[in-house]
């Protein structure tokens, strides 16, 4: 596998250009969800869940929503999460650049083309010639229409949308055949017509003179506006007659002279047609290949056999792969990952056999994904991070693209420097949705060395104010402000040029080490992190200045879980709430915690990487409403030295194939978790004095992690002990005796949640690879047995030692990102440490 290692990275990393797709349906839809797991939309439901198509995308959705290997698991999963989150989950992991959608088909509460460009960077039309023609005569009487004045309109028509579509499409395969009579009459063809209106509404065309008459027409629209044309071949709908969608029945077309200068792609690669489709690609230069639906519909065998067979005869610049993604994003995102593994399998088997050398396979998956769709649709389209400038809009299209965002005055692109600290750069809509999403906004380097004390990069992380990087928008995360919907806002990664990322980004440090667990073991971390956070009120209610300072003072003074707390603070939390559900972010509880005006929101686990995100959105979220109602929310660890801490524990567990492997199952475990359980976490242990730089950055974060304070002040584990810095959790639902989870009490609200989390699965990976055992666990009080226990570092200085001592982060978090780290974290030792009331300020900033 080694010697196609760079054959597999290709695979993986290439941007599809899905040129065949239909619209995604609202997630409430009476289209059944179940449908997303058959072998063809509307196929007959009884017998889905028996097929190896069904079990086989169960298991990839439940992989990729984090959820157990059942229906229901997903589909509660991915209802939690909500159409947005869901979509956008699914098209980024599918890594699609380019969807051109044909929206002939008729779904309940479909989408418009255009509110898929929320998801994917290029969005077009393909334009279905029998739909068009079935809505002009479904506006007619049946006694008005004759041949001419319907071809007058219809001609019309498609003359009007030419300039805005990327191809026309045809389903004449379905209706009546692919032997095309390229002679037929005008006298046959009104006949067929009125053959077609006497059948009544709703108008279905199945005629064969009326159908191939128009079909003939369309291509002598396309040809004149060089457009290609979409034929659907092979296997279809059920009233399909497979015989006469053989594609050698379109001999006839093909060798007409009128049509020999069309484009024509052939969809789905006409399975179980393929020898055929391939012979026809190789003998006449206007036939091309998509070998979409075949993908993922068949047995992996039989999908790796299609392709081999498309590829026996067909030029390797005419074949090309679509989703024929339809109704649900999850559809997209199966095809295009089945189609990743087909694709590698048989150009894998090719350089085995010679036919191929690596660089000429490496060059093929970049065609067959991209390449070639982009010549034969002329996309002038690039990679996301490209400099390439993109197409110039329509006018239908500018105006499309300007409405559906045309309550939108700013959008605000948010990044978290190494400081744990939330920060905006603010652009208006028009240049958001014209330049900046596609492109970023520059941002000098020095942002990612800024301490919590000084917007100036700190001495010793070699950022300085000389040099830029941009910060490009993850448009999968880009969502309106609850709390004002005139404005959106949207995370960022960083880039330190066009399609290259800056070693300095925190989100794609978690990316990086994610995908060594990923690669090496094949596991996924998810997370789910409790928000503890205190609500501030100015002294009598207004803003009272002593000593030049703002006083503030504990929203109210109850205990733990009080519910007279929790009545003073409903107005708050039910805005917190209700904002968090439009964000499509799943709060599991909450509740006033010990300190005084203290609460906790405690999140849904998920993936690792979306539960950041849904963390940074989350701290938004009550900061926003806090204000709103004229206090002040802060995560500070340490509010007030006499009262009680806020953490941002984080509950950690692993899964693959979507299964939680972290507990035990039908294996020997002295714990109740898993031997994988065991060496992830016993490397989190080993290196936990490392990983606090990253997940209690300040000084002010080691005056909460004390003996007694539930913080875990002491290197050590325990079963449900809260005393432990490592908790092994076993939640209501799972068996007596196993553990589901491990939550990590050492971190805080002032953290960069991605560079946390880097850390967390860097020390995990170091306990994978090193088969590392777990000691015993400490089930009483740490503090009572600490001359047996070693202490965890009890200042920032002792911590950043630690991790400066530990070899490991160089390697996985990288070198420069570390070095600014440490620097950063030196500049908050030193400023604290002479400013010994500096730590005040920080409710502002946290």
């Amino acid at each position: 596998m080694e010697k196609f290692a760079e054959l597999k990275k290709a695979v993986e990393s290439v941007e599809i250009v899905d040129a065949h797709a239909h619209n995604i349906v609202a997630i409430d839809s009476t289209v059944p969800f179940l449908n997303c797991f058959s072998e063809a939309a509307g196929d007959a439901l009884s017998d889905v869940p028996h097929t190896i198509n069904f079990k086989r995308s169960l298991k990839e959705m439940a992989g990729i929503y984090g959820s157990s290997l059942s229906l229901h698991a997903v589909q509660e999963s991915r209802q939690h999460l909500g159409l947005e989150s869901s979509t956008a989950v699914c098209f980024k992991a599918a890594k699609i650049s380019v969807l051109l959608i044909d929206d002939g088909i008729e779904l309940d509460k479909k989408f418009d083309i255009k509110w898929h460009r929320n998801f994917v960077p290029t969005v077009g039309r393909i334009l279905r010639v029998e739909r068009v023609a079935e809505k002009i005569l479904e506006k007619g009487s049946n006694g008005t229409w004759t041949l001419g004045s319907f071809m007058e309109i219809f001609t019309e028509e498609l003359k009007s949308v030419a300039d805005e579509v990327f191809a026309f499409k045809s389903i004449v395969a379905y209706r009546s055949g692919l032997a095309i009579n390229t002679e037929v009459t005008e006298k046959e063809a009104e006949e067929g017509l009125n053959d077609v209106l006497c059948a009544g509404h709703p108008i279905r065309i199945s005629n064969k003179s009326f159908i191939d008459y128009i079909f003939l027409h369309a291509l002598k629209v396309a040809q004149s506006y060089d457009l290609p044309m979409q034929i659907h071949t092979g296997f279809g709908d059920k009233d399909l007659d497979l015989r006469l969608a053989n594609p050698l029945h379109l001999r006839n077309l093909l060798e007409d002279k009128r049509f020999m200068k069309n484009r024509l792609v052939l969809l789905h690669a006409s399975y179980p047609f393929s020898k055929e489709a391939s012979y026809l690609a190789s003998v006449y230069p206007q036939v091309y290949l998509d070998f979409g639906l075949a993908i993922p519909k068949l047995s992996f065998h039989g999908m790796v056999s299609s392709v081999k067979e498309l590829l026996e005869l067909a030029p390797m610049n005419k074949i090309m792969f679509s989703t024929d993604g339809i109704a649900f994003a999850e559809t997209f995102y199966l095809g295009a990952k089945k189609a990743r593994e087909v694709v590698f399998s048989v150009l894998r088997d090719a350089c085995v056999d010679g036919d191929l050398s690596i660089p000429e396979a490496i060059a093929a998956v970049k065609d067959i994904f991209a390449e070639n769709a982009k010549q034969f649709y002329k996309l002038d389209v690039s990679s996301r991070y490209s400099d390439v400038k993109p197409p110039l809009l329509s006018s239908f299209q500018a105006k499309e693209l300007h409405e559906s965002s045309k309550d939108v005055t700013f959008v605000r692109i948010i990044w978290i420097d190494a400081s744990g600290q939330h920060r905006c750069r603010v652009v208006p809509q028009q240049r958001f949705y014209s330049s900046v999403q596609k492109h970023g906004v520059g941002l000098t380097c020095a942002c990612m060395g800024m301490s919590s004390t000084s917007d100036g990069p700190a001495v010793d992380t070699n950022l300085s104010a000389s040099g830029e990087t941009r910060i490009v928008p993850d448009l999968s995360t880009k969502c309106r402000l609850p709390w004002n919907k005139q404005q959106e806002m949207v995370l960022a990664d960083m880039y330190i040029e066009p399609g290259k990322v800056w070693e300095y980004c925190p989100r794609e440090a978690l990316r990086r080490v994610s995908k060594v667990l990923k690669d090496e073991f094949d596991l996924v971390v998810n997370a789910g992190f409790e928000n503890e956070f205190y609500l501030l009120k100015s002294i009598l209610g207004m803003k009272l200045y002593r000593n030049g300072k703002e006083e503030w003072t504990p929203f109210d003074r109850t205990s733990y879980c009080s519910t007279s707390s929790f009545d003073a603070a409903s107005p708050i939390l039910e805005e917190v709430f209700a904002s968090l559900q439009s964000l499509n972010i799943a709060v599991e509880q909450l509740h006033a915690e010990a300190g005084k005006g203290q609460f906790e929101i405690a999140l849904k686990y998920t993936d690792c990487f979306r539960a950041a995100d849904s963390l940074i959105f989350t701290r938004e979220v009550i900061k926003a409403v806090a204000r709103k109602h004229g206090l002040l929310a802060t995560f500070v660890p340490k509010y007030a030295l006499d009262d009680i801490g806020s953490g941002s524990h984080v509950h950690i567990s692993l899964s693959k194939n979507g299964e939680n492997v972290f507990m035990a199952s039908g294996e020997s475990s002295r714990y109740g978790m898993s031997k994988i359980g065991e060496a992830f976490m016993a490397g989190v242990l080993n290196h936990l004095p490392a990983i606090l730089p990253f997940t209690a950055p300040l000084p002010n974060s080691y005056d909460r992690i004390q003996p007694n304070m539930w913080s875990g002040a002491y290197l050590c584990w325990g079963k449900e002990n809260r005393e432990a810095p490592l908790r092994a959790a076993s939640p209501p639902g799972v068996a007596h005796g196993l553990i589901s989870n491990f939550e990590i009490k050492a971190f805080d609200g002032c953290a960069n949640p991605y560079l946390g989390l880097a850390a967390i699965i860097t020390a995990g990976v170091d306990g994978l690879r090193r088969n590392l055992s777990l000691p015993e666990p400490v089930d009483g009080d740490p503090d009572i047995l600490k001359e047996n226990l070693q202490r965890l570092p009890v200042t920032l200085a002792e911590s950043v030692e630690a991790l400066e001592k530990d070899s490991l982060f160089k390697e996985m978090i990288g070198e420069k990102l570390l070095v600014a780290i440490i620097g950063v974290r030196k500049a908050e030792v030193k400023y604290y440490s002479e400013n010994k009331e500096g730590y005040k300020d920080l409710i502002f900033k946290y």
